[in-house]
């Protein structure tokens, strides 16, 4: 018998010469306009971001994806994950970050950016491998360059020109206007890039302030945590279906190649039960990438969500998971819900498993202060925290595992990212941490992570494809409290109070 080739899947990448260029809009409507038409549209963002894959999963009606070449570290990894959240899809939309060919991936020190024979690292590309337009390559995915044409007629075609040739085999291949002024610009503008350029223009949007989502000191506002912001998601999808040819982007799409991705490890769980993990998951802790869920129920969990606000007591769980968000968004709230709290502190003083990131942090420490409030939270940690006025830390973190933990082999090298505008009061310094940051701020001091009994928490946001112990960790650790082990101990100064 012989083999079948793979099929081809529809697919675009979403990028601009810049941010703030309207490409989130663009993305938006077009997921959303695709997915009325009945198509199965599977969104992606490129780069570490749980905000606007939100938006994205509402619009198209399925979860977004994480594509991020620091995580997946190679090119046959990215290839792989896109190959699996392509099931069963009928297109898919690459959002990119930054510009087309900008990269914030950090220089990795020596020995850390190995690999598996036969792999090709991101890290080995001379064009920059961290950029929009390597995913593109790697994906051999058609390019539609979202331009603001604010102010320009003929400039447009000379900057798209140039992002067509900048770097070689980048698949440019057509234009999206956005902010026209009127239909003689816009003429104008499309006469221009297709003469110069030799791509079509595929949609040209005018000046339209009803495209815009608020934004807050993270970025944009999640789309989880605000029904009021839907009439923003469909003026996105009406939109769409008025300025852009959305037939000529589907032929676009559909001229992608087939791909191929060599075999990949994956968790097994073996025989044993699964055993459960609960997740709270809320408008206040929405960031949790889907790879990291599934990851923990492909090496044997259960996941069970919680409701910090509203939940009054945990369920009949073996660990917990905590993710990022915007507690300060809902400081009373949490507070309110004091027997929620209590019951999460029994539980780690009797020995429950849990894992907390960023926000799920700040949920676990004393207290938390912004702007002249603050609200009791759990107090596992003893330390408060506050939001200040800028960020206090951003970007990718590479992280090596320096102390014995819960979860995670010591020595073992973890990239994840941070983005937090929060700090730590009455924090001693010199408290050992779970991570020696090779690259990153965390709590400070080039460090991160945080240990009392089976609680890991710290700024640092993994992911699964960069932290490939993790998810099994968690579930081992988990099993072992389900079966009455002992408890894990490592001590805090002055930690957990009775």
């Amino acid at each position: 018998m012989g083999s079948s080739s793979p099929a081809p899947v529809p697919r675009i990448v979403l990028t601009a010469p810049q941010g703030r260029s309207g490409k989130t809009t663009v993305s938006l409507g077009l997921c959303a306009a695709l997915a009325v038409r009945g198509l199965k549209v599977q969104p992606f963002k490129k780069g570490p971001d749980y905000i606007d894959p939100s938006w994205l999963s509402a619009a198209a009606g399925r979860l977004c994806r994480s594509l991020d070449p620091f995580f997946h570290a190679t090119h046959e990894r990215l290839r792989s994950e896109f190959l699996k959240g392509a099931r069963e899809a009928d297109i898919c939309l690459i959002e990119g970050n930054h510009g087309l060919y900008d990269s914030s991936m950090p220089e990795l020190p020596d020995g850390a950016a190995a690999v598996e024979e036969g792999q090709t690292p991101f890290h080995a590309d001379p064009l920059g491998g961290g950029s929009t337009a390597a995913v593109a390559r790697v994906l051999q995915a058609p390019v539609l360059l979202v331009v603001n044409t604010a102010r320009m007629t003929r400039s447009t075609a000379a900057m798209v020109h140039g992002y067509q040739t900048f770097e070689p085999d980048t698949p440019v291949a057509g234009v999206i206007l956005n902010n026209v002024a009127h239909s003689k610009h816009e003429a104008r503008l499309r006469q221009a890039v297709e003469s110069a350029c030799g791509i079509p223009v595929v949609g040209a949007l005018p000046r339209r302030e009803n495209l815009t989502i608020p934004d807050r000191h993270l970025g944009l506002v999640p789309r989880d945590e605000d029904e009021g912001l839907l009439p923003v998601l469909e003026a996105c999808r009406q939109a769409a279906e008025q300025y852009l040819d959305l037939d000529q982007i589907l032929t676009i799409a559909r001229r992608a190649p087939a791909l191929s991705a060599g075999e990949t490890a994956s968790i097994q769980a073996g025989n044993t039960s699964p055993v459960t993990i609960g997740v709270i998951r809320d408008r206040a802790f929405s960031f949790y990438y889907p790879e990291n869920l599934e990851a923990l129920e492909e090496a044997g969990a259960r996941l069970v969500y919680i409701d910090s606000m509203h939940t009054p007591q945990l369920p009949d769980i073996s660990a917990l998971y905590i993710g990022g968000g915007f507690p300060e968004m809902f400081m009373d709230e949490l507070s309110a819900n004091r027997t929620l709290m209590l019951d999460v502190r029994r539980a780690v003083e009797d020995g429950l498993p849990v894992y907390a990131e960023c926000g799920g942090m700040m949920y676990l420490t004393r207290r938390l202060h912004w702007k002249g409030r603050s609200s009791a939270m759990v107090g596992v940690l003893p330390f408060e925290v506050e939001m200040t006025s800028r960020p206090q830390g951003h970007g990718y973190i590479l992280a090596q595992v320096a102390a014995d933990n819960p979860f995670l082999p010591q020595g073992t090298l973890v990239r994840g990212h941070e983005f937090h505008q929060s700090r730590l009061v009455d924090f001693d310094p010199d408290t050992p941490a779970a991570y020696n940051l090779l690259k990153g701020k965390g709590l400070g001091a080039a460090k991160d992570g945080l240990t009392v009994h089976n609680v890991l928490a710290g700024y640092t946001h993994l992911h699964a494809a960069g932290a490939s112990d993790w998810a099994p960790g968690f579930v081992q650790r988990a099993r072992a409290f389900a079966s009455g082990q002992a408890v894990y101990s490592t001590a805090l100064p002055g930690e957990v109070r009775q």
